[in-house]
């Protein structure tokens, strides 16, 4: 940046509605190139948004620190949109009803494969017993994956960058993987998203329908319980 440039920035980084302003243009940027894309996965607004971010706090050499003091208010907003995903759900009840078994079924087979299949393929890879734990909880929401993480022996900074990850490539994969299996029910393609991919796959669910979105936030939720429970009790039986 020339010297002009760099005052300018460091004025403006005093402000803590700097990285909610950035945060939002992001965002709304991210989401016209989207569209302009006809909606295609691989460009994921939540994908884009985080790059352009890393990248302008890389190039102007800003904490991360003082881009959360403005940025912790789209965070905050996190409980109250994770909750309003209730309203959507709640016209599904009819469904979710007649579904109800299957899904328990679905939902107990998903966590544990979700978090096992991890464990093992980084032990095959040889990875150290911490990466590997770190693993475990990769999808689900990144505060219960942290939490998790910490309890069970892992990372949980490394737990947060893999739950991104997984939450971008389940959500950029879903499409296809559901087009060659020939899965046309949005229940049960929302619900297959909300234990894979969690929150950024269940943004994506909603974009795909609304019913695919409520079910996504549903499997979202109750793996994030699922996981907390079983993962402390089965981790320890697989690391031994």
């Amino acid at each position: 940046m020339t010297p002009r440039l760099s005052e300018i920035w460091v004025y403006l980084a005093a402000s803590p509605l700097l990285g909610l302003t950035l945060t939002l243009l992001a965002y709304l940027g991210a989401c016209q190139v989207h569209k302009r894309c006809g909606g295609h996965p691989l460009a994921n607004p939540v994908l884009l948004a985080v790059v352009s971010l890393v990248g302008l706090l890389w190039i102007t050499n800003t904490p991360y620190r003082t881009y959360f003091d403005g940025a912790q208010f789209v965070h905050f907003l996190l409980g109250p949109a994770t909750v309003a995903l209730a309203i959507p759900l709640h016209a599904q009840l009819g469904k979710l009803k007649r579904m109800a078994l299957p899904l328990l079924g679905a939902l107990l087979v998903g966590s544990l494969t979700a978090a096992l299949s991890a464990v093992v393929i980084g032990r095959l890879l040889g990875a150290s017993q911490a990466t590997q734990l770190s693993l475990a909880p990769k999808s689900v929401t990144t505060p219960i994956a942290m939490g998790i993480a910490e309890r069970i022996g892992g990372l949980p900074s490394l737990t947060a960058v893999l739950v991104i990850m997984t939450g971008i490539l389940g959500a950029i994969g879903a499409r296809s993987i559901y087009r060659a299996l020939h899965i046309e029910d949005d229940a049960v393609r929302g619900f297959a998203m909300g234990i894979a991919s969690h929150g950024i796959g269940t943004a994506r669910a909603f974009q795909e329908s609304e019913q695919m979105g409520a079910f996504a936030a549903l499997a979202m939720g109750l793996n994030g319980l699922m996981t907390a429970l079983l993962l402390p009790i089965v981790i320890p039986w697989l690391v031994s």
